[in-house]
């Protein structure tokens, strides 16, 4: 398969075609709007919004006059074409969501897919993304993390899919509309245990709010007090140990105790620490893991 090179900004202007932009916009707060995405919806010939009623209110309040088309769920396959043909005319077509980044969570995903499969331009500008904003805000590892979006309302489906994810050492992040909540953080209890999570509501509102604790806390919290808004759920990743779990044999398995707490300590932890550990590895009594150690080392 041949590469398909994009040149989105040509340095001859004569050569400018059509394009599609993808144009994020606030998920909250009005001011997390771009000087970019502002400027990019006045100069566009077309506003292709999943509601245009919603997407009016904010183009009235940045003075933006470009007209607007539906393009959502239900007649996404029928406005395709036309958003096709328009780009292929030469038109600069801008495509946003209800908030933040279209084709996250959204219907938008297809339309760049079949303008990419044409060859034609798709223009994305960085901007406003709940599941971003929540990661950095949570406190917990940045360095690798799987988006899963909303998980299927089918309870055996559901499982299923959190299966998938039960080994994998990535934060998770999660979004959920608040009726829905408390039964799908029962779901991530039951399939990954009491692990680290984070829930985010209702971001960058007036009304932000931020939980942290372990699974089983805020199913207690949901329970209690109940959780309006927007959500979004970020979940610690698989420890070593679940890793192994789901991997089969353990990786401490032809190691002899004294080898088992020697590879702690290599890793940094005091041997009171690595005891601990192997006890918790072997699923055995401290005490016999310490006597065992402190022979052998005699």
């Amino acid at each position: 398969m041949k590469i398909k090179e994009q040149r989105s900004y040509p340095k001859d202007q004569e050569e400018e075609t059509g394009a599609l932009y993808l144009v994020p916009t606030p998920i909250g707060n009005l001011q997390d709007m771009t000087f970019r995405a502002v400027d990019t919806l006045k100069k566009a010939d077309i506003i292709a919004a999943e509601d245009t009623r919603h997407t009016k209110k904010l183009c009235h309040a940045f003075e933006i006059t470009t007209s607007l088309i539906s393009y959502h769920e239900h007649n996404k396959r029928e406005r395709e074409e036309e958003l096709v043909n328009r780009v292929k005319s030469g038109e600069m077509v801008a495509l946003v969501s209800d908030a933040g980044m279209p084709a996250i969570s959204d219907p938008g995903a297809d339309i760049v897919k079949r303008m990419t499969e044409e060859g034609l331009p798709v223009i994305s500008l960085p901007g406003a993304n709940a599941a971003v904003t929540a990661l950095v805000g949570a406190g917990l590892p940045t360095d690798s993390f799987t988006f899963a979006g909303f998980l299927d309302r089918n309870k055996k489906t559901r499982k299923k899919e959190l299966e998938q994810w039960q080994a994998s050492p990535s934060t998770l992040i999660f979004y959920e509309a608040p009726h829905r909540l408390k039964e799908m953080v029962s779901a991530l209890l039951d399939s990954f245990g009491n692990r680290q999570a984070v829930l985010c509501r209702e971001l960058t509102k007036q009304f932000e709010t931020i939980l942290r604790g372990d699974l089983e806390a805020l199913k207690e919290y949901i329970e209690k007090e109940g959780v309006k808004g927007e959500c979004v759920v970020v979940v610690e990743g698989a420890s070593e140990r679940e890793r192994e779990a789901a991997a089969g044999a353990p990786w401490w398995e032809t190691l002899t105790l004294k080898e088992h707490v020697t590879s702690y300590i290599q890793k940094g932890e005091t041997s009171k620490q690595a005891i601990k550990l192997t006890a918790l590895d072997r699923d055995m009594p401290k005490r016999e893991v310490y006597q065992a150690y402190h022979v052998e080392n005699n």
